[in-house]
This record gives C-alpha cells, sequence and structure tokens, in this order.
C-alpha cells in the first residue's frame, strides 16, 4: 500500500488535530480541515489504510483515530512545520539566561529547570565530557600557621576548593614551592597517573612535605573521579500531572518517580546531533515507553558539551518544544562563548 500525499495530508491533520485536544481525530474533522473538496467515504478509506499501515490507531471502535509511534516518528521527520520562537519567547529565554556568568556545574544545574519553565514540560540537563578531566592548575592559599585553601581548576573551568590541616606549622614560601611541584608533575594527567608520579617524587620530598602533598593530590583525585561521573539535574517533574494521559496516579507517579529518582537512566545520546527526538518504544528504558524525549545539545567549550532534555507524552506538541529547545541550546552555547574569570595566578590573566 502506498504512502501517497493525500494520506500524508491526513496523517498530519489527525496528529496536529490529536496534539492539540487530546481527543482522536474522527474523518468529519478531517473533512473540514482538508485543502479542497473530498468525501467522508474517501477520508474513512484512507484513515483505514493509515491504520492498516501501522501509522494510525483507533482506540474504541466507534472512537477516531490517533497517531501511533510510527506515525509519529513520519510526522516529526517529514511533515511537522518548523516553528521558531516568537520575540517574546525569546525575550523571556535572554533574560532567564542573563545573569552573571557562574560556574559550569551551576548553570547546568538551573539549566534544567528553566528548560521546563520554558517548555512545559519536565526538563532534565547534563554535562558530558568529550575528553577525561584534567587538572589545568594548583593553587595552594595560607589561611593560618598549619591550614591552608587547596585551589584545583580543572581543565573544563570548574574550580573547586577545601581547606586543609596539618599536623606542622605552615610557611607561605613551603606552600610556593609545594604548588610549583603539583603544577610542574600533576597537571594535565588522570587520577592514575598522578598516584604513579606521587611515589615517584617519595624519596625526593622531606616527609613532612610529603603529607602534604599527598593530601592535595588525594583531594584533586577525588575531584577527576567525581568530574567523569555524569550529574543530571531534573526539573518540574510535577509539570506531568497537567496532561490527561496521566490522570491516572499510578501512571503519573511511576513517571515522576522514575525523573526524579532514576534520572541517571534518562537519555544522553551519543554523536553530535543538535537535536534529537525518541518517541516511545523508541526510548530504551521501560518507564519512558509510553513518552516522548526531545534532547537538544549545545558547545560548553572546554571539550565539553552540554545536554537538555524535555519529556512528555507522545502527544507532545514536538514543533513548538523543538523550537523554543533548540533556541535555549543556542542561547547556552552563546552563553559560554563570553570569557570567564580566572583564579588568581592563571597564565595569562588580563
Amino acid at each position: 500500500m502506498e504512502m501517497t500525499d493525500r494520506k500524508k495530508q491526513i496523517l498530519k491533520i489527525v496528529t496536529e488535530g490529536y496534539i492539540q485536544s487530546a481527543e482522536p481525530i474522527g474523518s468529519k474533522t478531517v473533512v473540514e480541515r482538508m485543502p479542497g473538496k473530498i468525501s467522508s467515504a474517501t477520508v474513512r478509506n484512507e484513515l483505514a489504510d493509515l491504520e492498516e499501515m501501522g501509522y494510525l490507531e483507533q482506540p474504541h471502535t466507534s472512537a477516531g483515530r490517533i497517531p501511533s509511534a510510527k506515525g509519529y516518528r513520519l510526522y516529526v521527520n517529514e511533515l511537522m512545520e518548523h516553528k521558531t520562537v516568537t520575540s517574546e519567547e525569546a525575550e523571556k529565554i535572554t533574560s532567564a539566561l542573563g545573569g552573571r556568568m557562574q560556574q559550569i556545574d551551576q548553570v547546568v544545574a538551573r539549566a534544567g529547570q528553566m528548560a521546563s519553565t520554558l517548555v512545559g514540560y519536565p526538563a532534565y540537563a547534563v554535562a558530558d565530557h568529550k575528553q577525561a578531566v584534567t587538572v589545568r592548575r594548583f593553587e595552594l592559599i595560607a589561611v593560618s600557621s598549619d591550614s591552608f585553601i587547596a585551589v584545583v581548576m580543572l581543565s573544563d573551568s570548574r574550580v573547586k576548593s577545601q581547606l586543609m590541616h596539618l599536623q606542622l606549622l605552615v610557611e607561605e614560601e613551603h606552600l610556593r614551592q609545594i604548588s610549583h611541584l603539583l603544577n610542574t608533575h600533576f597537571t594535565g594527567i588522570s587520577a592514575p597517573e598522578m598516584n604513579g608520579h606521587l611515589m615517584n617524587l617519595s624519596d625526593q620530598v622531606e616527609g613532612q612535605w610529603f603529607l602534604l602533598l599527598n593530601q592535595v593530590v588525594d583531594y584533586a583525585g577525588e575531584l577527576l573521579t567525581q568530574a567523569q561521573t555524569q550529574q543530571v539535574f531534573t526539573g518540574g517533574a510535577s509539570q506531568i500531572l497537567k496532561f490527561p494521559e496521566y490522570r491516572d496516579a499510578d501512571k503519573a507517579h511511576e513517571l515522576m518517580s522514575f525523573i526524579s529518582d532514576s534520572k541517571e537512566d534518562l537519555p544522553v545520546p551519543v554523536g553530535g546531533a543538535p537535536m534529537q527526538i525518541l518517541i516511545g518504544p523508541e526510548n530504551v528504558n521501560d518507564a519512558l515507553k509510553d513518552s516522548s524525549v526531545v534532547i537538544a545539545s549545545y558547545d560548553i567549550g572546554e571539550n565539553m558539551r552540554g545536554l537538555v532534555g524535555v519529556v512528555g507524552p507522545t502527544r507532545m506538541d514536538y514543533a513548538t518544544v523543538a523550537a523554543r529547545l533548540s533556541y535555549f541550546a543556542e542561547s547556552l552555547s552563546r552563553m559560554f562563548e563570553k570569557p570567564r574569570e580566572l583564579p588568581p595566578g592563571e597564565e595569562n590573566k588580563k
């Protein structure tokens, strides 16, 4: 059976009508919305063909049709009109991102909640490293005679610090020497390589100062391990309750619990596509089999990309979500192009 232009037009009408109303679309509605004159009998035949081909489903014998996952896929790939954000929507997104540049993980943590507010669906955000994170620079800052702050700048420009105490008196000159040692031997390498370098230096550094060196290297190793673990930040899980598909309390609770408690299992696709749409069964996790996920990527720089995803019913307004999410992602990319403040001692400081 051939997928004709008329069948595609009818599928588009049914899909967009169902997205708007959440009610199955009957032949009468299709006749009213079809361009040109077409009989009800012809439309009914075409609807039956589309159902037989797997593009439509009929929830009840006497009801109209709704799109299947296969129907939504054809709609998204070929039939959906690509929207752009309105000037008001653009202003809202620009305003939301207009604050002062923060740490990368703080921005990513906020991105999920911001995206949820912008699109009206639950959303999540992930920072995805293209390459392994290493330490770019160490800085040791004296606080008192027996304590100091270890500042560690990572290769993705995140800056972490921790107050450390010692059982010996600390002088600033000693801290400068250890800082030089750290920046000479422990930058640009992995945590296992750090441990190897530490062992090689055990005979060259006095015992008390080796303890200080070991303490800072251990802290840096923990940071690198944490950096390689993807953090997923979610927002707006309760937005799902406003959709009729989730009037069933058990069904709504199951999806909300998944978004909140199993967020590490939300889709994080590989590849460089700026926008990906996963419809119903295309989602690997069973909890998302009746849902769709729209994911946009943006460039963070420093060999990192960010991902922001939206979760909703398969009856999602794909065109609007894709437009808003795409503009949001592009705005984040532009935001990360801004020069970032570097900690004291960073080379090429302006």
